[in-house]
């Protein structure tokens, strides 16, 4: 995958592509709308990616390296175990809104998820060590109690989000369901 983070033209297309993906939808965004919206001809485009596919797998990656490093941001803040699962999840769900506000939204979702799963597997793995990770180092501290393995906490805590995202009509809606369930999951892991 390509490295994007301090590459210009790279963030260009990136945006470009998800702008266009987010008004047309993946099947009817062309290489050409990408490229006009990058500022850039096909053929430059292609310099960079094979087709539109490959642009995807990299919004993919790039979301993962972003949501990871977010998330580890959040969690290792200081605050209350609801606080932090709260940011962390947030943070997790970062660019959401985006994709909940256009109609091609689900589509965008379905697409990742098919091109990109050996992507996604990746990435909601590693997020799902950053949050068992940081559960054991709570135990440690005696801020948390586990009434099962991390890791198993950490895949429900990983899958009930993308529930939540799935099955949220909007930004708002997905916030509110963010919020209550890592109220719920931070009640449930607080040591009493």
């Amino acid at each position: 995958m390509k490295d994007i983070s301090s590459d210009p033209k790279q963030q260009a297309i990136l945006g470009s592509a998800f702008q266009a993906f987010a008004t047309y939808g993946f099947r009817k965004t062309s290489m050409d709308d990408i490229a006009r919206g990058a500022g850039m001809s096909r053929p430059a485009l292609y310099q960079h990616y094979r087709n539109k596919e490959d642009i995807c797998r990299s919004l993919v990656q790039h979301h993962y390296d972003k949501a990871t490093t977010a998330v580890s941001e959040a969690l290792n803040a200081p605050g209350s175990v609801t606080e932090l699962l709260t940011a962390a999840m947030m943070k997790q769900g970062e660019g959401i809104a985006a994709l909940l506000a256009s109609p091609h939204g689900m589509e965008l979702l379905d697409a990742s998820s098919s091109m990109a799963s050996d992507i996604v597997d990746v990435g909601e793995g590693a997020l799902q060590k950053l949050y068992a990770d940081w559960m054991t180092r709570e135990v440690a501290k005696g801020r948390v109690h586990l009434s099962g393995e991390a890791p198993e906490i950490a895949a429900t805590l990983t899958t009930a989000l993308k529930g939540v995202k799935s099955h949220a009509p909007d930004f708002e809606v997905y916030s509110t369901r963010v919020h209550l369930l890592a109220a719920i999951s931070g009640a449930g892991l607080s040591v009493k």
